[in-house]
């Protein structure tokens, strides 16, 4: 199967999940993450704000306040492709820009440099155990990982986790998958 059909496919099976089906895996996920290493070893974490069928990161970003932890979101430029990290210490610093998505407010925040991250959660739709992911198809994070130092993860079910997913040159692997069973490492 080609990446698109993996990709609608998956968001389909996902937009199906029952509330309270969710809403045990996300309560499990975010048990294993913030007891993790990568979690606890962090001060500052680059994550996106999720939206629709994805997995809820407001609530992780809330707990990365409360633990006095750096946020940062990115904030993409769709004319290069390229994003910036930006540190963000309220919701209402973020403003949503194309496709729904919220983004910081460059007036109201702060760059943010690659090297500073100490966990980068990254989005995903399908991905094998590899690490291997399809995203949304913009190819931002192919072109960012390779300046980010510090380890990489993606939030996911295991019922997203497929055996092999069709790879091209430039497509990157995180480091870590977290599902609501486990964390399967590079």
């Amino acid at each position: 199967m080609n990446k698109q059909i993996l990709r609608k496919n998956m968001i389909q099976q996902l937009n199906e999940l029952s509330q309270d089906r969710r809403k045990s895996i996300q309560s499990k996920q975010q048990h294993l993450l913030f007891h993790s290493h990568l979690w606890k070893n962090s001060l500052t974490i680059g994550i996106t704000v999720s939206k629709g069928f994805e997995w809820d990161t407001k609530q992780i970003i809330q707990q990365g306040w409360k633990e006095n932890k750096v946020i940062a979101v990115p904030k993409c430029n769709p004319i290069d492709k390229t994003m910036t990290y930006r540190q963000i210490t309220s919701f209402e610093q973020l403003e949503v820009v194309y496709a729904g998505i919220e983004e910081p407010i460059m007036e109201h925040t702060s760059p943010l440099e690659n090297e500073l991250l100490g966990l980068c959660i990254v989005p995903g739709i399908v991905f094998d155990k590899n690490g291997y992911r399809i995203g949304f198809g913009g190819g931002y994070y192919d072109r960012i990982l390779p300046s980010i130092q510090a380890p990489t993860l993606s939030i996911c079910s295991e019922v997203q986790i497929i055996s092999s997913i069709p790879k091209e040159s430039h497509d990157l692997s995180v480091d870590y998958l977290l599902t609501e069973t486990r964390i399967y490492g590079s």
